[in-house]
């Protein structure tokens, strides 16, 4: 388990602009956690977004902002416009400018009075719009958004045009290029190929635009990585098309002065850098597409959230964005309609379809005092709900919350990736070198054209862009298919160890079996239905969760219940009430024994419930034994199969509980557990764990109580059952939020399947690299086919990561 940030540790998210390869994150990465006050920073290339965690005291956002800068790169900001009201004269429009501009995450604000409206730059990650909002009020004011937009979106749409933009213009320019070349080789003799085609100074109009229009981003690049003492993607196509158009000019310059003119001449390379270019461009845009596939959990789960909400102030049922719900209002939810945010039922009863969050297919039955969940559907009454948690604090948000930053975080094994990134691109350019001297005075002496093509062809096929997407993509299409099925990865590398854990340790209580006790068994001796009025009746005086289960079975068949005359309950035996002129005993051997009763010709019968794992109580009327009931906390439908899948995964099953040893053992037996851990103090839980990795195994614990959170933390995977409790939840790495024990088989088969599809990612981009650039170095590959395979390198890597969307589990 990671060290949770202290408390005057804070953490943001900047969105970065410029990175090509993942060479460039390395390097901002570096550059960050080099600063003083710094305490972790994790650059992701694939969502182009940096996570740091610093010291507030020491360094600020804007001094993180400004050293991504100098490094070369820059920091999307996006843009709030805020319809203001309640303003009166100048003054206010400055009181509301400078409480703006004080925000955390804020670059700027600025509030024009007569138009009524704040402008405010500011950094996603840190803040949002309603958080704004929340500070006008405070101020006394009221912010309403000016208009719904998702503004990131709009911006990667605005980026992905603009890249297809320059994709048909830059194709446009190259194809006459690729035509001239293509007519050359003999089986294409048949190609008719205008003269004007041939013409140095017509490939030179066509190829310029694109070397210095369309290829302006890899110079830009190339210079400010250079300019910082290190080399990435830009670095290398700088160089190979440089090289190739360059080289091409001055044949063309040659030419014209031995008396060329305008007539057509030798073999000239410009479409050699031109198709390159227009190669890498396409490749960037199909990634560019397919990135943004990866994150689509993400977007079906803002799907989820209602848009308005109807709240009641003062006296008047007024419809306002869910954004400007707060915590203590009264909302109304009609049939058919979302609820808004988390609340408590206070007035209604209904049922909630809660399977979007909680798996759970058939609807919960709420009423007043019951808790509901935003986002879940409200499907037949009317409901008065109180709001206690909105915005970032409603479950849904967090689910959200934690989703991103799974997606954002680094996986141990990509370090791997990042070090072999960082120190790629100097090699590949010695080794381009290398080649183009051994080309140039050994193989082919003098022929520096030759020798040229196999230097081009040797910077172009080594880019190490599918290098640094192989990790990311795999996560974020991971965890965010995870995400849909109900198993939440707090972070990367727990997505990575899960797959290598080899024992799994249950809790019993809300784990394997449902933790709320059922009345499972009744043995009348006369009337059963009469028999079961009395006990009912006599029990739903007690508090105890055994009574309320029995009281509950009971009420469950039909049965009204008639009112006792009085009730006593004598702890450690049972309870003593009379009901319609009836004395009743309800409770143990002990209970029997100490009245007289005579029972035990069904002492063996209870021997017999109490060793299936159910608590079984005599029952006596008027002094005479009447019979018995029998409880138990009966296991959930779907605890054996999961036990059965865990098994066939080759995993050692434990269950651990505080129940004394028959009834555990008689609950694991039913499930199909066969080591068990029986009268286990809470504490002595993580105890438990500790022994088990002594013998060297990879231990997960699965719980959903307070007392789990220390195994839960202790544990080398800590598993939450999501209809636990918050510190559970707080404690674990994985939350299985349906409940269900079959999450955790799903849970370790994605881990499992993500891993391995990292490692397909892994395995194919540096088999890119490493075959290509020696056979770009024999001379067997074209540059532009070099190009086209680096391109295609990228896009396959991406594409690849993207089947775990569609992982079917069983």
């Amino acid at each position: 388990m990671e060290a949770a940030a202290t408390k005057q540790q804070k953490q943001t998210t900047l969105q970065i602009t410029g990175m090509t390869c993942a060479a460039c994150a390395n390097r901002i990465e570096k550059g960050l956690n080099k600063l003083e006050g710094v305490d972790g920073a994790n650059v992701n290339f694939a969502l182009e977004r940096a996570s740091v965690t610093y010291d507030p005291e020491r360094i600020g956002p804007s001094d993180l902002e400004a050293t991504i800068q100098k490094l070369g790169y820059g920091t999307a900001k996006e843009v709030a416009h805020l319809k203001l009201e309640g303003m009166t004269c100048a003054a206010c429009a400055t009181r509301i400018e400078k409480g703006l501009s004080k925000l955390s995450g804020v670059s700027s604000a600025s509030v024009n009075f007569a138009m009524e409206t704040a402008t405010v730059e500011y950094a996603p990650g840190e803040i949002s719009v309603a958080d704004m909002q929340n500070k006008v009020k405070q101020l006394g004011y009221k912010a309403i958004t000016a208009e719904e937009k998702d503004e990131q979106k709009n911006g990667k749409d605005d980026g992905i045009r603009k890249q297809k933009r320059k994709l048909l213009i830059s194709a446009i320019l190259s194809i006459p290029l690729l035509w001239s070349m293509v007519a050359h080789f003999s089986f294409t003799s048949w190609i008719y190929l205008p003269d004007l085609f041939m013409n140095p100074w017509f490939q030179l109009i066509l190829a310029t635009p694109v070397q210095f229009y369309i290829g302006k981003p890899f110079y830009v690049g190339a210079y400010k990585a250079l300019r910082n003492g290190s080399a990435n993607m830009d670095v290398l196509v700088s160089l190979g098309t440089s090289a190739a158009y360059f080289y091409s000019l001055y044949l063309t310059i040659d030419w014209y002065a031995s008396g060329g003119g305008m007539h057509n001449g030798p073999s000239m390379y410009y479409e050699t850098s031109a198709i390159l270019i227009t190669l890498v461009i396409m490749g960037k845009l199909f990634e560019s597409l397919a990135k943004g596939r990866t994150s689509e959990a993400i977007k079906s789960l803002m799907g989820l959230q209602a848009k308005t909400a109807r709240v009641i102030r003062d006296g008047q049922e007024l419809t306002v964005p869910v954004e400007e719900v707060i915590a203590g209002d009264i909302v109304m939810i009609r049939p058919g309609e979302k609820v808004p945010v988390d609340g408590e039922v206070l007035e209604g009863e209904s049922s909630i379809d809660e399977s979007m969050l909680t798996g759970e297919s058939l609807p919960v039955e709420k009423k007043a005092g019951d808790p509901v969940i935003g986002a879940t559907l409200n499907k037949n009454g009317v409901l008065r709900i109180k709001a206690t948690k909105v915005g970032k604090e409603t479950a849904l948000a967090q689910i959200i919350k934690v989703v991103e930053e799974a997606q954002g975080s680094k996986a141990p094994i990509q370090r791997i990736a990042d070090i072999i990134s960082g120190i790629f691109v100097p090699i590949v350019v010695g080794i381009a070198v290398v080649a183009f001297l051994v080309w140039y005075f050994l193989v082919t002496p003098g022929d520096f054209a030759s020798a040229l093509e196999k230097a081009i062809a040797i910077l172009v096929i080594a880019c190490p862009c599918a290098l640094g997407l192989a990790t990311p993509t795999s996560i974020m299409a991971g965890s965010g298919r995870a995400a849909e099925l109900g198993i939440l990865f707090k972070g990367g590398e727990h997505l990575e160890q899960t797959h290598k854990i080899d024992a799994i340790i249950l809790d019993k209580t809300g784990t394997v079996t449902k933790g709320k006790p059922e009345l499972t068994d009744v043995i009348a001796e006369g009337d059963e239905q009469e028999f079961l009025k009395l006990v009912g009746a006599a029990e739903k005086n007690s508090e105890h969760p055994l009574a309320e289960a029995i009281v509950a079975g009971i009420q469950e068949r039909g049965l009204s219940l008639p009112n006792t005359q009085t009730f006593k309950a004598i702890p450690g035996y049972g309870i003593e009430a009379a009901v319609e002129d009836k004395g009743l005993l309800i409770g143990t051997r002990r209970l029997m024994e100490k009245f007289g009763v005579s029972a035990s010709h069904a002492y063996e019968v209870m021997a017999r419930l109490e060793e299936a794992g159910k608590t079984a109580m005599l029952v006596a009327i008027d002094g005479e034994y009447a019979g018995m009931v029998a409880v138990a906390d009966t296991i959930k439908e779907t605890s054996k199969e999961a036990v059965s899948r865990l098994k066939a995964m080759g995993l050692q099953v434990i269950m651990i509980t505080g129940d004394n040893e028959r009834t555990a053992k008689a609950i694991a037996a039913q499930v199909g557990i066969d080591h068990v851990r029986a009268e286990v103090l809470p504490e002595g839980k993580a105890e438990e764990v500790k022994k088990l990795q002594a013998e060297g195994k990879k231990v997960a614990m699965v719980g959903d109580g307070i007392n789990d959170a220390p195994a839960l933390a202790t544990a080398d995977i800590g598993m939450a059952i999501g209809t636990g409790t918050d510190v559970a939840m707080e404690a674990a790495d994985v939350t299985l939020m349906r409940g269900d024990l079959s999450s955790i088989p799903d849970a370790i088969y994605m881990s499992r399947k993500t891993m391995g599809n990292i490692k397909q990612n892994l395995f194919w981009a540096l088999g890119y690299n490493t075959l290509g650039i020696p056979v770009a170095a024999l001379g067997l590959l074209a540059p532009w086919i070099a190009g086209a395979a680096m391109a295609l390198s990228s896009v396959s890597v991406v594409l690849n990561a993207l089947r775990l969307q569609r992982v079917k589990i069983r």
